[in-house]
C-alpha cells in the first residue's frame, strides 16, 4: 500500500475528529425605545384620569349636584290642587321627583293610603323606578305639610312613592331598633298652597288596611292625582 500523502492524512484526521457543538450566537441587547415608553406612560395617565372622573361622576355632566334651582310642583287632584316647593338642598331626591313629574309617571295615580293625623301616601306607579340614595342630613324634618319619600326599612330604597305629613312625625318611632322618622325618611319639600286639600284627603273615610294590622288607612273613595306639573 502506498504511503498516504500529507493531504490524505489531514483529511482522515478531520473525518475522525468528533463534531463540535456550535457556539450560541451572541445577540446584542435591544436598544431602549424611549419614544415607546413615553407613549405607554401617556396612555396609562389618560386611562387613570378618565377612570377617576367616571368614579366621581364628572363625565358627561353627571356629577351629582349639591343643590338644584328653586322648583315648585303642582299636583292637580280630584280633591283640589296642592303646590309643593321642593328643597334645593336635597338634589338627588328633588331631581328624582322632578324627572318623574316631567315623565308623567304620577298622572292617574291615587293617594292609596291615608291616615288621619299622620300622613297621606301616593306615588305608586306601574313602571319600575331605580332606587335613589337617602339624603337625611341634620336638617331633615318630617313636620306638618312636608313631603318625604316612602321606602322600605333598607337604606337607599326609595323609588317613586311619597307621603305628605299631616302631623309632626319627626320623632315617631318606626322600627324595633328605635329609629325615628327623621332618621329614615328623606324630607324634600313642603306644601305652600292647598293645605286644606291635604287635610281633606287625610280626613276622608277609610277602612282597615289588610297589610297593616289595626291601621285604618284604605280610603273608601281614593283621591286621584290627575296631573303633576312643574310650575317654576
Amino acid at each position: 500500500m502506498a504511503p498516504k500523502t500529507y493531504k490524505q492524512k489531514k483529511k482522515l484526521a478531520a473525518q475522525q475528529r468528533p463534531p463540535q457543538t456550535p457556539k450560541p450566537e451572541k445577540r446584542k441587547p435591544a436598544k431602549f425605545n424611549k419614544t415607546l415608553l413615553i407613549g405607554v406612560a401617556i396612555i396609562a395617565i389618560i386611562v387613570v384620569a378618565f377612570a377617576g372622573l367616571a368614579l366621581s361622576g364628572q363625565l358627561n355632566g353627571t356629577k351629582t349636584p349639591t343643590s338644584i334651582e328653586p322648583t315648585k310642583v303642582l299636583l292637580q287632584t280630584t280633591a283640589g290642587n296642592i303646590t309643593i316647593d321642593l328643597s334645593t338642598d336635597k338634589p338627588i331626591t328633588s331631581t328624582n321627583f322632578i324627572n318623574l313629574v316631567k315623565a308623567g309617571k304620577y298622572d292617574g295615580t291615587t293617594f292609596y293610603r291615608t291616615v288621619k293625623d299622620f300622613m297621606i301616601q301616593g306615588g305608586k306607579i306601574n313602571s319600575t323606578t331605580p332606587k335613589i340614595n337617602d339624603e337625611i342630613g341634620s336638617n331633615n324634618r318630617n313636620i306638618n305639610y312636608t313631603i318625604a319619600m316612602a321606602k322600605t326599612s333598607e337604606a337607599n330604597s326609595a323609588t317613586s312613592e311619597f307621603f305628605i305629613n299631616v302631623a309632626d312625625n319627626g320623632n315617631k318611632i318606626v322600627d324595633q331598633q328605635g329609629d325615628k322618622f327623621d332618621q329614615i325618611y328623606t324630607e324634600f319639600g313642603n306644601v305652600i298652597d292647598g293645605k286644606n286639600v291635604v287635610d281633606t284627603i287625610a280626613n276622608a273615610p277609610a277602612t282597615e288596611n289588610p297589610n297593616i294590622t289595626g291601621e285604618i288607612s284604605v280610603p273608601v273613595n281614593p283621591v286621584t292625582l290627575i296631573h303633576a306639573s312643574i310650575i317654576t
